[in-house]
């Protein structure tokens, strides 16, 4: 395994190589990088011209710049990284420096977001193949993918960002849009489950009832002014976490696995009031996780300590629990800043923004760690949602075609032959090979996605990769451009190396081939 891997990485690093090579000589010989100042009509022209001459190296033959350039990445190795300086006269480390964490803090969480429902969706309509719900998501998921991402930008910030923001002047649902939305969502759950015609009609009625009574408790309190879940949301979504994984991973029937993520669950509730209580010390995004970390580990131990047939098996579900409980309390943590981020006088009622990745002069009015993060999520809510949209519906086609690709294999008509439970057949069996092709379009995906998004960038004014190499690529700034490939490549490589990894770990052939 050792020699595999030491071969793909070398492997991987003679492509970079090369293909920095070939895209150095690309982006040279693209354009001229003086056009500018050749146009310009400034007394001292000619010594500007000499000034970038010679802080571009443009007196040096193209092949010999690369290496000089090459030399200065090579020099990192000990500490003395070098990319060169823009055309700006800016030092090149510097610019990418502010574009890698804008782009990271942008596509990240619509990334994570994307797989996690794309795979969801696709699993639920490979499960109900032929059905109105499949149907149903595959015209949704062709159309979604089919739409320019500027037009899906541009609807967004006027109906999911200004509408929202007027919506909160008198956030009240009327009695028509509840029993639409209560239908809709009835009529959703129903396709999801299946069954015989009782069985879908109580579905209906419940999901439907349940939505109807959610959106009234919301008019009722006025939720979206003053959100919250309280203790009580934290208990029972905890408790549905537990339930739900140790259904998923194991079976109802281990009872270890059972109470020990109940127990976790528990844990959740009665840590509540504490972490509120502290909430107020917590100063930044890296104590947060820090937190979510211990309460993972917390819950781990919990379920390892409970033991059973398979104490991993319990430590996992364990861990999966407290993972979500933890999750819950910090959302309801941030919420409890809500009010008095959204009436605060910069932001004036008008939380959900269009443009940029910060509210300006926040700082001036609050220090809590909590209405940033808040404003942090206000200003990456519509360009998440513009560019998961399209995402989800790429992922649910890729993961619900693998499905049924590997439900028609030999050994998942044996795994039901001998009697097996579907959830077992289904999630120990073909869920995991299932994620083998997803595993490599995942992989591509992270790696683009230090790359950036130019049009989502473009049209919400976030300073990112992409924004950053659209004016590299129209002022010739060579170096800027080489910078983001070598930010780029260098991710794409990693990524690809993690999903060998994968591989290796979803399927046991390529351990012994490899």
């Amino acid at each position: 395994m050792l020699s595999y891997i030491l071969r793909r990485l070398l492997a991987s690093l003679g492509v970079l190589l090369a293909a920095s090579f070939v895209v150095y000589l690309l982006a040279a010989y693209s354009g001229d990088p003086l056009e500018d100042l050749r146009t310009s009509t400034a007394k001292n022209k000619d010594e500007l011209i000499a000034a970038r001459v010679q802080l571009l190296h443009l007196d040096v033959p193209v092949v010999l710049r690369y290496f000089l350039w090459l030399w200065g990445v090579i020099r990192g190795l000990w500490g003395q990284f070098d990319l060169g300086n823009s055309v700006g006269g800016q030092p090149v480390t510097t610019t990418l420096g502010i574009a890698v964490p804008v782009t990271v803090q942008l596509l990240l969480a619509s990334a994570i977001l994307a797989i996690i429902i794309g795979v969801i969706i696709g699993i639920a309509s490979a499960l109900r193949q032929y059905s109105v719900f499949d149907y149903t998501v595959t015209f949704i998921s062709f159309f979604l993918f089919s739409l320019p991402s500027f037009f899906i930008a541009v609807v967004l910030k006027a109906w999911l960002g200004i509408g929202f923001n007027d919506f909160l002047v008198h956030a009240h649902f009327p009695w028509w849009v509840v029993l639409i939305v209560s239908v809709v969502m009835g009529v959703v759950w129903l396709g999801i489950i299946g069954g015989d015609a009782k069985r879908r009609l109580l579905v209906f009625v419940i999901a439907g009832a349940a939505t109807a009574v959610a959106m009234v408790v919301v008019n009722l309190t006025d939720w979206f002014n003053h959100p919250t879940l309280t203790i009580g949301a934290v208990a029972v979504l905890g408790v549905a976490a537990a339930l739900c994984f140790t259904y998923l991973l194991s079976s109802f029937q281990n009872k270890r696995a059972l109470w020990s993520s109940l127990t976790v669950a528990g844990i959740g509730v009665v840590m509540y009031y504490p972490f509120i209580g502290i909430s107020s010390y917590v100063s930044s995004i890296w104590v947060l996780l820090g937190l979510g970390v211990l309460a993972v580990v917390v819950g781990g131990f919990v379920g390892w300590a409970w033991g059973g047939p398979d104490r991993w098996l319990s430590a996992r579900i364990g861990a999966l629990t407290a993972l979500v409980a933890a999750g819950v309390t910090a959302i309801d943590r941030f919420m409890l800043s809500w009010n008095g981020y959204v009436t605060s006088e910069i932001i004036n009622g008008r939380p959900i923004s269009t443009v940029g990745s910060s509210t300006p002069n926040l700082g001036s009015v609050t220090s809590s760690f909590w209405v940033f993060g808040l404003d942090t999520f206000t200003h990456l809510l519509l360009p998440t949602v513009s560019i998961c949209l399209i995402s989800i519906a790429g992922y649910s086609r890729y993961s619900r075609a693998s499905l049924l690709e590997v439900g028609s294999q030999d050994y998942i008509r044996t795994a039901r032959a001998k009697g097996l439970p579907e959830r077992t057949v289904i999630v120990r069996h073909a869920f995991r090979n299932a994620l083998i092709p997803i595993t490599t379009l995942v992989a591509f995906d992270f790696g683009a996605i230090v790359g950036g998004a130019i049009i989502t960038e473009t049209i919400f004014g976030w300073g990112g990769m992409g924004h950053l190499f659209n004016n590299a690529l129209q002022h010739v700034d060579v170096n800027s451009i080489m910078g983001f490939f070598l930010v780029t490549g260098t991710i794409a490589i990693i990524f690809n190396f993690l999903a060998d990894l994968a591989y290796s770990a979803l399927d046991p052939r390529i351990r012994v081939n490899a």
